[in-house]
């Protein structure tokens, strides 16, 4: 536990090593004490200050340990650890909150890279894209040697559509960083960039090296089983993704077991009865939800959404998530496990957690439309709950044919949050779960979600596309068949995709790689 020097190290002092033993091991009622007599006689302890705002993140209070990091930081600007902890923190406050923070950190040290790199941040996730790179080509003009910097300015360029800006950008990366593998891979997920042979070549010696980190490791060899798949050597190109798989699987990673205890405790809970006598919730109908799982064609709807003059397209947003542990952290206040909580909320409550979505969202909302997205895949799992704080709001599910979107699954590199994304097996068993999951969400609440097949739309745009208006009580407009010509970022991996007509090269992509499937097969045809 250490950042940015010796003087920073947790096991020099006894107190606080114990103190964060206690955090480590779950007992914060052992650190709190520990922590609360060194900062009485040392209130301007970095440490210290830094294990009692992580005591605070753990009690649900992250407007406190904000301020505590703040000062921890401006105590002691060297302290790498935390500054990782405070842009962290800064992720747990809503979009506005969190950009305020930083901008009035920065304020207090305007020449501060670190400030200056979480205020990009802060924009980046508040949605504007434009002003986050402004701050970070700043920064690379003042510091062309720094990596880390080119490499946002890479992903912010590729967001806002500026493609050959992007590839410079990452290439800047690569010669600074050669031993990485994030620039190869970054590149990769371009899906209209194309590797040279030469590329090829330098990504090869770069796997030979014994001296690269796993996850670098990883990142190339997802990149060079992109690489072979555009070559069109599937062999070669699947023995490349399974082993960029294979670096990034962690032992007994169970997310599909845990996403079926979820449909059963929701099955529990989210009852008709429950949905019969709910009152209460916020009555906007500003949102819709489009949920699914990743890879699903969902960057593909919300593109054509986004395309009308009603509806106004963000990014995968954190705030229902963030709604969610807000709920969680009032059923341990009274003694009530979520998602239990949730039926004994009032219709006051529910109309309160309704508006407090619809507060944190309201500063992605920058076009002032009638509508907005939330293209969250995994928000598939809090239908219910959406179904009783924002009633009105609209939900759409993606799907995509199971093995066509579990391949694709497989071939693109998750940076975290998938765990089940790194084997075949687990994407088959987490896709069944994903679909049982939905099935509940029909039976208890019919007609109340949205379907539609990516196969379809692809076959029948303008019918499916008119389909999915009407459900959303929207007028048709042609706009939505024309979405490529639409200007706007976008930060998904399909980002380059949507740019460009409609098209049914990915529907039997798969069948190329039909040999090694069998384990995605199996998982699919089980339950």
């Amino acid at each position: 536990m250490t950042g940015g020097g010796s003087r920073f190290d947790v096991a020099a002092d006894p107190q606080l090593a114990a103190a964060a033993r206690a955090l480590a091991s779950g007992r914060p009622q052992e650190a709190y004490p520990l922590l609360s007599t060194r900062l009485k006689a040392d209130p301007d302890n970095p440490v210290a200050l830094r294990l009692m705002a992580a005591l605070g993140l753990r009690a649900g209070r992250a407007r406190e340990a904000v301020g505590m990091l703040m000062r921890t930081v401006n105590l002691a600007p060297d302290y790498e650890t935390a500054w990782a902890d405070l842009a962290a923190a800064l992720h747990l406050l809503p979009p506005a909150l969190a950009l305020s923070a930083a901008e009035q950190g920065l304020a207090t040290a305007p020449s501060s890279l670190g400030w200056r790199n979480l205020k990009g941040a802060m924009l980046e996730r508040a949605g504007d894209f434009a002003g986050a790179l402004a701050v970070f080509q700043a920064v690379v003009a003042e510091r062309p040697d720094l990596a880390d910097a080119w490499m946002v300015c890479g992903h912010l360029l590729k967001t806002l559509g500026r493609s050959d800006e992007a590839v410079a950008a990452y290439r800047r990366a690569m010669a600074l960083r050669p031993r990485s593998g994030a620039p190869w891979w970054a590149l990769a997920d371009m899906k209209s960039f194309r590797f040279g042979p030469e590329d090829v070549s330098a990504l090869r010696t770069l796997l030979a090296r014994d001296d690269l980190a796993d996850d670098d490791r990883a990142l190339a060899a997802f990149a060079l089983g992109r690489a072979l798949e555009l070559d069109g050597d599937r062999a070669a190109s699947f023995a490349a993704y399974a082993e960029g798989n294979r670096l990034r699987r962690r032992p007994g990673a169970r997310d599909a077991d845990q996403l079926a205890q979820e449909r059963d405790a929701a099955a529990r809970v989210f009852t008709p009865a429950l949905f019969a006598g709910a009152d209460g919730g916020d009555p906007s109908p500003d949102p819709i939800f489009i949920v699914g799982l990743p890879r699903s064609g969902s960057t593909l709807v919300e593109q054509i959404l986004a395309s009308h003059p009603d509806v106004e397209g963000t990014m995968e947003l954190e705030e229902l998530p963030g709604v969610a542990r807000d709920i969680a952290a009032l059923g341990r206040a009274r003694q009530t496990a979520y998602p239990d909580i949730v039926a004994s909320l009032s219709g006051a409550e529910r109309a309160a957690f309704g508006r407090a979505y619809l507060d944190r969202t309201r500063v992605l909302r920058r076009a002032g439309r009638a509508r907005f997205i939330d293209k969250l895949p995994a928000n598939f799992r809090h239908v219910g709950l959406l179904r009783l704080i924002l009633p009105n709001a609209r939900i759409v599910d993606v799907r995509r044919d199971p093995m066509a979107c579990g391949l694709s699954i497989f071939k693109q590199y998750f940076a975290g949050g998938y765990g089940y994304a790194f084997d075949l097996a687990d994407i088959g068993a987490y896709y069944r779960g994903y679909v049982s999951t939905m099935k509940l969400w029909d039976a208890v609440l019919p007609g109340h979600v949205h379907h539609l097949a990516y196969e379809a739309l692809v076959a029948d745009p303008e019918a499916e596309v008119r389909r999915l208006l009407a459900y959303l009580g929207l007028p048709f407009d042609p706009a939505c068949l024309r979405f490529h010509e639409t200007a706007r970022a976008v930060r998904t991996p399909s980002g380059d995709q949507v740019r460009r007509p409609i098209n049914g090269d990915a529907l039997n992509a798969w069948r190329a790689y039909e040999p090694w499937l069998g384990p995605l097969w199996n998982a699919l045809k089980q339950g």
